[in-house]
């Protein structure tokens, strides 16, 4: 058994609370509710991972910096591993705004991967950003079988679609089961050059159940 890789979903930020689609680098910050979060997440560790990475966003790095503190375990901030670019929509706090991102987030899920935010990513290069570091990642530090967990720092929405991709849950779990802030996605690498998910959020194997809308903050 190897490690695992840990996604987690940075703390809460003040666009979170404001329900603003913040995805451009470096974002808004955490707010004191989000710094407790993280702090809580690193001190709750029962093992320090053997190595820590975020995003370039402002938001998971300052989430990844309080992990370092509990388990002192240096962070080191990874290119690739921002959140769902969202162009036109980037700012707006709207109900049409959330709507038009879900409708199209929907439609990646379900196999509709070339459709593009209006100025913004289409599905195809989140993945084709995202999954070269994750697996750069396992071929680094997840195949010695006495090695630790790996912990990125990362993006609800980045999070879900790139999981999916790479483990083949049910899409539909995987489009409505919403991160909450500091949740993870835990993966454990596959002897076929795939992944097991072996936690998503509050749910374990088997997912195929857990179908119904959670939430209505995917994004981050």
């Amino acid at each position: 058994m190897t490690g695992k890789l840990i996604l987690v979903r940075h703390g809460e930020t003040e666009g979170n609370v404001a329900k603003i689609l913040d995805t451009r680098l470096p974002g808004l910050p955490l707010t004191e509710r989000g710094a407790t979060q993280a702090k809580n997440f690193g001190a709750n560790l029962t093992t320090p991972p053997q190595r820590l990475f975020s995003s370039a966003a402002l938001r998971a790095r300052q989430t990844g910096g309080y992990i370092e503190a509990a388990t002192g375990v240096p962070l080191e901030v990874l290119e690739g591993l921002q959140e769902v670019q969202l162009g036109e929509l980037e700012g707006s706090g709207t109900a049409a705004a959330h709507e038009r991102f879900q409708d199209i987030y929907h439609a990646w899920h379900s196999g509709d991967l070339s459709l593009r935010v209006p100025g913004g990513e289409s599905g195809e290069e989140v993945l084709a950003r995202y999954i070269p570091t994750l697996e750069r990642l396992r071929d680094d530090y997840l195949t010695d079988p006495a090695g630790g967990d790996v912990i990125v720092v990362s993006h609800g929405a980045a999070m879900r679609l790139v999981s999916r991709e790479l483990t083949g849950v049910p899409w539909l779990f995987a489009a409505n089961n919403h991160l909450d802030n500091t949740e993870t996605i835990e993966l454990l690498p596959a002897g076929d050059g795939r992944w097991t998910c072996t936690r998503w959020g509050r749910y374990t194997p088997p997912f195929a159940g857990a179908t119904e809308p959670t939430g209505d903050d995917p994004m981050g």
